[in-house]
């Protein structure tokens, strides 16, 4: 999987090959912080130093470093997947709500 974590941050990693480098981007973060390196060694030191100059800078403005989740999101497919959804939903004896939160945990549990 592509994702690092950093003194309990989790950042995504990329690797950019125009530069020939690795690219990590903290993604629970109030905040944009990323970081580059040629090896995931380097990366996790760079990582670790961003994160430490972004949380340095957070607490010199009493900012939340996390990013908040309301727990609410809007989700945009086609009428086709929406009636199909509702339908296994229903099978289930399940909201539609409940049934994509089921999917969605179970597919995070799958790939981690």
């Amino acid at each position: 999987m592509n994702m690092m974590e950093i003194n309990g941050y989790r950042a995504v990693i990329q690797y950019d090959p125009e530069i020939e480098m690795f690219r990590g981007e903290f993604v629970d973060l109030n905040g944009g912080a990323d970081f580059y390196a040629k090896d995931i060694n380097g990366l996790r030191r760079e990582g670790e130093i961003s994160l430490k100059v972004f949380l340095d800078m957070c607490r010199e403005d009493g900012v939340e470093p996390r990013k908040a989740y309301s727990g609410r999101f809007n989700l945009r497919v086609s009428p086709q997947l929406h009636e199909e959804a509702s339908v296994r939903a229903a099978a289930k004896g399940k909201s539609l709500n409940q049934w994509v939160a089921d999917v969605i945990d179970e597919a995070i549990r799958m790939h981690s």
